[in-house]
């Protein structure tokens, strides 16, 4: 790989399918691991797979050029559920007592939010939802690279090249995000920066790259179609002998 926008080149069967259950163990363990820290709400979701086992090579080219979440995807995991047409507007509500301060960041109705608290909360829920979509084709990334023996660094990977990591659709929906941040290109693109980076922190922190192994490995030793909440949840709480055993 001699430089961060380069084509990734397409994987036997078992080396894609590996690097896409990395992807979405990154998003599973973001989700659980980065909200938990930030105190946010648990939100429910779960790993769906697609058994490529007897694809042929034409299709599964098919699969890596086009259809990225076909193998596998995260269902659900957002704390925002939809995202306002700006958020200049939740600065209006918070200039304004009577318009609708008492419902808080993940939708709920809640007395106890002041308008200043309604703009944090939301913000914080904002910026862990793109951490936690860019956590995925990271985690993508550096399997691939580690495998590649190469030195997974802001220098051999940025925002524009997670497409080549089964990132594109990960990159729309984080592009709807900062629609609703700014009309301000130059305010988007430092935003992007800014998560981008936090997203590339976690990934490098030693325990959440152990976490998204350990829990990459489950579900490649699992074989099953669906990898529930309460299984990811418990293999992330426990550790030693008390780590779950696929079944």
């Amino acid at each position: 790989m001699s430089d961060n926008t380069s084509i990734v080149p397409l994987l036997p069967l078992n080396s894609h399918k590996q690097s896409v259950v990395f992807h979405e163990a990154g998003h599973a363990v973001a989700i659980y691991l980065n909200n938990q820290a930030k105190k946010l709400p648990p939100v429910f979701f779960e790993i769906l797979l697609t058994d490529l086992n007897d694809t042929s090579e034409e299709d599964l080219t098919s699969y890596q050029s086009s259809h990225e979440d076909c193998m596998a995807r995260a269902e659900g995991g957002r704390l925002i559920k939809s995202l306002p047409f700006a958020i200049e507007g939740l600065v209006h509500v918070s200039n304004n007592p009577t318009a609708g301060n008492n419902v808080n960041s993940v939708g709920k109705w809640d007395e106890t939010v002041t308008p200043l608290q309604l703009i944090d909360d939301y913000m914080t829920a904002f910026n862990a939802d793109v951490i936690n979509l860019l956590v995925g084709p990271l985690s993508e990334a550096k399997y691939i690279i580690d495998a590649d023996d190469e030195l997974f660094s802001l220098k051999l990977i940025n925002l524009d090249a997670l497409k080549n990591y089964g990132g594109s659709s990960d990159l729309v929906l984080m592009n709807e995000y900062l629609q609703s941040f700014s009309s301000s290109q130059q305010q988007r693109d430092d935003k992007s920066a800014e998560l981008f980076a936090l997203a590339f922190n976690f990934i490098t922190d030693k325990s959440n790259w152990a976490a998204i192994t350990r829990l990459a490995n489950y579900i490649l030793d699992s074989h099953k179609n669906i990898i529930s909440y309460e299984e990811i949840a418990l293999l992330l709480d426990c550790s030693g002998d008390l780590l779950p055993t696929p079944n």
